[in-house]
C-alpha cells in the first residue's frame, strides 16, 4: 500500500495486522481521486473509519488543507500514527479516537462548531451493512458537518445497493471496479429560498 500521487508520492504505508481492517485498494483510491481532483485543493476532507488513514493521506498529499481521521480500533490507529509519523506529517490534520456515530452526534451538538467539511469519506466494514445507512442518514440530516456543496463518497460491495438519497444527499454518481463500488453523494444546500445540488455527473456505472 502507497500513497499514489503528490508531493508523498510512492511513500509506503503501515497497514494493521489482521482481516479487520480492509485497506481501499491502490487502484480505487486511484479512480476516487481523478474524480475527487478538481475539488480537492484547499479542502476540509473528513475521513470516516479511517484504518490506516490511507485516503486521508492520500488526500493531505494531493492538496487537501486539513484532513479528520475518525477511528476507533487500536490496532488501526496504531497504524495511522506509525504512517503520519513516517511521513513527517505534524500540522493540517486531526485524528478523533472514537467511533464515527460518537463524532458525528458530538459536531453536531449545541456549542462551538467544527469545521464544515467540503469532502468526506467513508468506508465502513464491509460486512457492517447498517453502518452505512447510519451514518449516511446522520450526515444527511446533520447541521454544521458539511460545507455548502459537499460531496460525500461511501466505499461498498459492488452488490450492496445503498438508498439515492438520505435526507439531504442525493446520489449522483456511481462506480464499480471489481468487487467494490464507490457510491457519491452531493449535499442539497439553499440559495436564495431554493434547494440545489452541487452540480456532478448523473448516475452512471463505471467497470
Amino acid at each position: 500500500m502507497r500513497i499514489i500521487a503528490g508531493i508523498y508520492r510512492s511513500r509506503r504505508l503501515e497497514a494493521p495486522p489482521g482481516l479487520s481492517t480492509r485497506p481501499t485498494s491502490d487502484r480505487l483510491r486511484e479512480t476516487l481521486f481523478n474524480v475527487l481532483a478538481p475539488r480537492l485543493h484547499g479542502a476540509a476532507f473528513l475521513d470516516l473509519y479511517a484504518g490506516s488513514g490511507a485516503v486521508g493521506l492520500e488526500a493531505l498529499s494531493r492538496g487537501a488543507a486539513h484532513v479528520t481521521f475518525v477511528e476507533r480500533a487500536p490496532a488501526a490507529l496504531r497504524a495511522l500514527g506509525k504512517n503520519l509519523e513516517m511521513l513527517k506529517i505534524t500540522q493540517g490534520c486531526t485524528v478523533r479516537a472514537e467511533a464515527v456515530a460518537a463524532f458525528l452526534r458530538l459536531s453536531t451538538q449545541a456549542g462551538p462548531k467544527p469545521e464544515r467539511h467540503e469532502v468526506v469519506f467513508l468506508d465502513p466494514p464491509y460486512d457492517a451493512e447498517e453502518e452505512y445507512a447510519t451514518t449516511l442518514t446522520r450526515l444527511g440530516l446533520a447541521q454544521g458537518i458539511l460545507a455548502a456543496g459537499a460531496l460525500v463518497i461511501a466505499e461498498h460491495r459492488r452488490k450492496q445497493r445503498l438508498e439515492e438519497r438520505y435526507g439531504r444527499l442525493r446520489r449522483t454518481r456511481l462506480l464499480e471496479q471489481g468487487d467494490a463500488a464507490l457510491s457519491f453523494y452531493a449535499a442539497e444546500c439553499e440559495t436564495g429560498g431554493e434547494t440545489d445540488f452541487a452540480p456532478l455527473a448523473a448516475v452512471h456505472r463505471e467497470r
